[in-house]
C-alpha cells in the first residue's frame, strides 16, 4: 500500500522539479492539472466565481513561490489544495469582519428593514475612505495590506519587516481607531 501511495504522490514528480527550477512549462502543465479541482474548491467556500478566480491564481502564484517548501509527505494536490483552502478561508473572514465592524458601527440591520437608497450608502462608503484616510500611516497601511489586498499576516510581516504578531496587533488596533473614527465623525 505504502508504493501505492508513493506513486501516487510522485506521478507529476517531472512537473514538480521543473517546478522548482522555475520552468514555466512545468508550471503551466500544473496549472493545466489542478486548475479546475481548485476553482471548484475555493468556488465551494466563498460562493463567487471571481472571487474563486483570483484566489486560484493568487494561490497557484503562491505555490510556485514557495515550491520548495513541498516535502512530498502528502501528494501535491493536497498541498496545493491546503493553500487553496486557506486563501479561501481569508478571503471569508475578511469579508466577514469587514461587514461585521461596518454593520456594527452603522447598525445597518436595523436599517435593512427599510432599505438603503444609493445615496446613503454612498455617503457612508465615502465616510468610510476618509477614516480610513485620517488613520495614522502605520495602521492606515496595516489595514489597507490586510483587508483590501488580501495579504495575510506572514506576508504583511515580510513586507514591512516586522514579526506576525506585530502585524496581527497592529491590525486589532488599526481596526480599533477606525471605528473610533467612523462614530467620531458621526458625533460631529
Amino acid at each position: 500500500m505504502a508504493n501505492v501511495e508513493a506513486a501516487f504522490r510522485n506521478i507529476h514528480q517531472d512537473l514538480i522539479d521543473g517546478c522548482k527550477n522555475g520552468d514555466q512549462k512545468a508550471q503551466f502543465q500544473i496549472y493545466k492539472l489542478y486548475y479546475k479541482a481548485m476553482f471548484n474548491t475555493s468556488l465551494r467556500i466563498v460562493s463567487d466565481t471571481m472571487e474563486a478566480e483570483d484566489i486560484m491564481q493568487e494561490a497557484f502564484l503562491s505555490a510556485f513561490e514557495k515550491i520548495d517548501t513541498y516535502s512530498g509527505t502528502v501528494s501535491f494536490g493536497a498541498w496545493l489544495k491546503k493553500i487553496v483552502i486557506n486563501r479561501s478561508l481569508d478571503a471569508v473572514s475578511r469579508q466577514k469582519a469587514i461587514f461585521e465592524d461596518i454593520d456594527t458601527h452603522y447598525e445597518l440591520q436595523e436599517e435593512s428593514d427599510n432599505g438603503i437608497d444609493d445615496q446613503e450608502l454612498e455617503e457612508k462608503m465615502h465616510e468610510v475612505k476618509k477614516a480610513i484616510n485620517n488613520l495614522p500611516d502605520g495602521y492606515r497601511i496595516i489595514l489597507s495590506l490586510y483587508l483590501l489586498e488580501g495579504y495575510d499576516h506572514d506576508e504583511i510581516a515580510e513586507i514591512l519587516n516586522i514579526s506576525s504578531s506585530t502585524s496581527r496587533s497592529q491590525l486589532s488596533r488599526a481596526k480599533q481607531k477606525l471605528l473610533n473614527e467612523l462614530r467620531n465623525g458621526r458625533e460631529k
